[in-house]
């Protein structure tokens, strides 16, 4: 059935899919935007002029309007999310927010989201000082789950990959490891997992169209050890990773964490979505990174 949808986020990266997707899908779509980074929708969209940290624009972008689902991708702390709270109570029928693999800490290769219970956890009322940015994110999702009038979701991202990202991770090692220069990464034994910026989108799609509330780990099948994944970068480039295991935090890998850092994404799998295998698109990934005139 065709909704009314607003994306906050939606003009780069995986944000700039979701709203691809949910225009194939049909569904009346509406970006909110600063107006400062073009976009290849057109008239197919409807645009709000307004900056997401500014309540008082939002609010008023939003005054008169109604959306049966809003996804926000750049909410980043507690007092964004009550800032959308007071904007979007009565005008909308759902929220999804974008969280992280970050409300957890390194350690395991198997967290599931009752390890990192933001339904439970109590945030300081009025405005809360900032804080790291997986602890941003939690304190987000804990002020959507225990004092939103509305349902919401959330979709624990781990570090999302693909030829848009423009954080350029991948990236990163890649042509390091084409040129034979050197990175840090503390422990190559360490598990980690991906998901690609399709699947993503493909995520938050879904998660929209479901009923269910709370925190939902999401991640392509597969959690390698970061050795393999430097293995698999060597096979496709043709080149060789030099690691070291310490060093200045300049020639740190955007990968480098100091113990398993991977979810269960068995909630998700079990309410319904299949996640990819990550070996069936991060090879390809690579070979396309490497292509790249950088």
């Amino acid at each position: 059935m065709a909704q009314d949808v607003l994306v906050l986020g939606g003009t780069r990266f995986f944000g700039k899919i979701l709203v691809e997707k949910l225009l194939e899908a049909g569904h009346a779509v509406t970006i909110l935007t600063r107006g400062t980074t073009p976009d290849p929708f057109g008239e197919r969209v409807t645009r709000i002029r307004a900056d997401r940290t500014d309540e008082a624009a939002l609010a008023a972008a939003a005054e008169g309007r109604h959306w049966d689902v809003v996804y926000d991708n750049i909410c980043y702390d507690a007092n964004e999310a009550r800032a959308a709270i007071r904007v979007f109570t009565g005008k909308i029928g759902r929220y999804v927010l974008t969280s992280s693999l970050s409300v957890y800490e390194a350690g395991s290769a198997d967290m599931k989201e009752e390890l990192v219970d933001t339904a439970a956890l109590a945030v300081p009322a009025g405005p809360v000082d900032k804080v790291p940015y997986g602890e941003g994110k939690a304190q987000a999702e804990a002020v959507f789950f225990r004092e939103a009038p509305f349902p919401a979701a959330a979709a624990r991202f781990p570090i999302v990959l693909g030829p848009n990202d423009y954080t350029k991770r991948l990236q990163f090692h890649v042509d390091r490891i084409k040129s034979g220069v050197s990175f840090v990464m503390p422990n190559t034994e360490a598990r980690i997992c991906f998901i690609h910026e399709e699947e993503a989108a493909d995520f938050l799609l879904w998660l929209g169209g479901i009923e269910a509330v709370g925190p939902f780990n999401a991640a392509s099948a597969g959690k390698p050890k970061l050795r393999q994944v430097l293995g698999a970068i060597d096979r496709e480039t043709g080149g060789q990773a030099i690691v070291l295991p310490e060093g200045p935090d300049s020639e740190g890998s955007p990968f480098g964490i100091p113990d398993h850092w991977a979810m269960d994404t068995s909630r998700a799998e079990e309410a319904g979505f299949k996640f990819r295998e990550l070996d069936d698109w991060l090879p390809g990934l690579v070979r396309e990174l490497a292509g790249r005139q950088n």
